[in-house]
Order: structure tokens, then sequence, then C-alpha cells
């Protein structure tokens, strides 16, 4: 079921991954912006953490796609606290800059908000898992969002991040996207956060990193959508 059209576009707040900025995801959702044209309005923030340029060489024609992202490089958390850096698969004690991130978005929810939905892609898709948690248990009061999007989310392996996944079910409506060749979050580790959600809305499709929003997957954006329309 497809949203009518002169209904109330629904507000997404968009949280991008580690390595971006508000401009830059803006860019790589722009194709799933004219798939859901007229549907949502996207709202993006840029994380509070200014990430180290990268050091290593890269193939000429990688250069391009690296160099817009490295424009202002940005990050939720690191987790090698000494470097300040980041990688999903980390086993760690403690992170740097959680805090300060969580706060950032209950400022955005303030300033910017109201929201329908928050949207996370990558490490931004686990931040709004935690996200999620704390609007489970109401802490804070801030964060009222109806729906979450998760694309290529993972469990953070910073034990001191395991509050966010232990107690009840998390009863927010959620839809978790996965590429099957995804070769920086692969869909095993996305599917580990699916038990934390009651009745997990699954898309998946044969790519990698990325959002997807082909044709072939509106109607499952739509479906999902379609419950919070006013």
């Amino acid at each position: 079921m497809s949203a009518s059209t002169d209904s109330v576009p629904l507000r997404i707040l968009c949280i991008h991954g580690y390595r971006q900025n508000s401009g830059s995801f803006r860019d790589k959702t722009g194709a799933l912006r004219k798939l859901l044209k007229k549907q949502v309005e996207w709202v993006y923030m840029t994380a509070p953490h200014s990430v180290p340029q990268r050091t290593e060489v890269v193939q000429e024609q990688d250069q391009k796609e690296i160099a817009r992202d490295e424009e202002d490089p940005r990050g939720w958390w690191f987790s090698d606290v000494q470097a300040r850096s980041f990688n999903a698969g980390q086993v760690c004690e403690a992170s740097l800059g959680l805090e300060e991130s969580l706060e950032a978005v209950k400022k955005a929810v303030k300033e910017l908000g109201p929201f329908d939905g928050i949207l996370g892609f990558s490490q931004g898709a686990a931040l709004v898992a935690m996200v999620c948690a704390l609007q489970e248990h109401n802490v804070p009061s801030d964060f009222q969002f109806r729906f979450a999007i998760l694309v290529a989310g993972f469990r953070s392996a910073c034990a001191q991040h395991e509050k966010f996944y232990t107690g009840t079910t998390l009863t927010i409506p959620s839809l978790h996207v996965f590429g099957q060749k995804d070769n920086v979050i692969s869909d095993s580790l996305s599917r580990e956060l699916l038990p934390r959600f009651e009745n997990p809305m699954v898309l998946t499709h044969p790519g990698g990193h990325f959002v997807p929003a082909a044709s072939a997957h509106r109607q499952t954006y739509q479906e999902f959508l379609s419950r919070f329309h006013k």
C-alpha cells in the first residue's frame, strides 16, 4: 500500500555513517530521496567528532569517492580511544565520544524536530539502536520517534555499550536493511540486532555497503512507512 500523494510527509532525522557528514550522506541517499519523493522530509545532522584523515594510499579510481567523504569526515564514537579511530569489529572496554553524540541528537530533536522517525546508516544505524534503547526506557524523554530504519546496523563490540542490548525487547517499529555482499558490515552482523526489536521488518538486497533504493525496494519502504502517515 503506497501513501497518498496529498498526505503530510513524514519527517525523518538522518544519522550518517563513520567518515561521512550530513552533506555527503545527503548525496549518498539521493536515490532514496527520489524513490520516496513527497512522502518523506529528510533532515540531516552531522556527528560532533572530527575523524583523522586517511593516510593509506588508494587506487586512482577510488580517489574521487574517498575525497568526497574526506571533506570534514565525522564519527559518532571511537572504538580506539588513543588513535581516535573506529572499527565495528574492535572489541574494547571503553569508547570515546558517545555521550557527546547522544547529546547532539537530543539537540537536533529540540532544534529541528519534531520527527516521526529516525534513519541511520552503518555506525549511524548502531547509534540509532542505542537511541531506541534509551527511548524504550524513557531516558531521556527527548526521544519520541515513532519508528526507526537501520541500514547496515550492528551491535557495538564495546563493553561499555552492553547496557543498550540488555533488558526488554524494543517495541519501536523498525525496518532493518542490509546487503548480502556488504564487506564493511556483514549481513550476519546486522542480523545480530534483530532480536533486540519486537517484530522487526527486514529488507535485504544483493549489494554492498550502501543505502539501497532501486524500484524493487520501493514497496517494502512504502509498506513500512504507510503505517505512520497521518
